[in-house]
């Protein structure tokens, strides 16, 4: 199986997470990310959704998201073609004599620290999922106490925007 990112561009209006998120379900899917967001439009919201999937039966799946009414775009993003980040939280035990060893490697990253205590710090870092899995090895030596991390949200590359298409064609319907 691979691993595929769909962005969805859908009404902004009750229910349609839970529809599209239902659809995905049903055809037994694992859904890996599922980031949810208003665009620049505020009648369109878009949806991430990272899935892995082989390509047959995700195209049917997409043949079906079409098909849902509050749906107006659907396009698999490539990872080449697109950028595509996470954000992450993570706790990390920083006591006197590690706080200095986990700020170079927050340095190092270049993640941000926006909470700390005496015996610990949360850090915050944005990228992609094999720098935040760098990140959080480097950290694991100190000890991770807890981790919070978003879906993926992705746009693709160029100056294309999705949304202005399908501002016109809802206007236009």
């Amino acid at each position: 199986m691979a691993r595929h990112t769909l962005s969805v561009l859908v009404e902004n209006t009750p229910g349609v997470l839970a529809r599209v998120a239902g659809l995905f379900a049903r055809r037994a899917f694992n859904i890996h990310s599922l980031a949810v967001g208003p665009t620049e439009h505020e009648s369109i919201s878009r949806m991430t959704v990272v899935v892995d999937a082989d390509d047959l039966p995700l195209e049917q799946v997409t043949k079906q998201l079409n098909k849902l009414i509050n749906v107006i775009k659907i396009v698999q993003l490539e990872p080449e073609a697109s950028v595509q980040r996470e954000l992450l939280m993570v706790k990390v035990r920083a006591d006197d004599s590690s706080r200095t060893a986990v700020l170079q490697v927050v340095e190092l990253f270049r993640a941000h620290v926006v909470d700390v205590v005496p015996d610990a710090v949360t850090i915050e870092a944005i990228g992609g999922d094999s720098k935040l899995k760098a990140l959080l090895t480097a950290l694991e030596p100190y000890g991770i106490k807890e981790i919070v991390q978003s879906g993926v949200v992705a746009i693709s590359r160029g100056s294309r925007s999705l949304t202005d298409r399908a501002e016109r064609s809802l206007r236009t319907a």
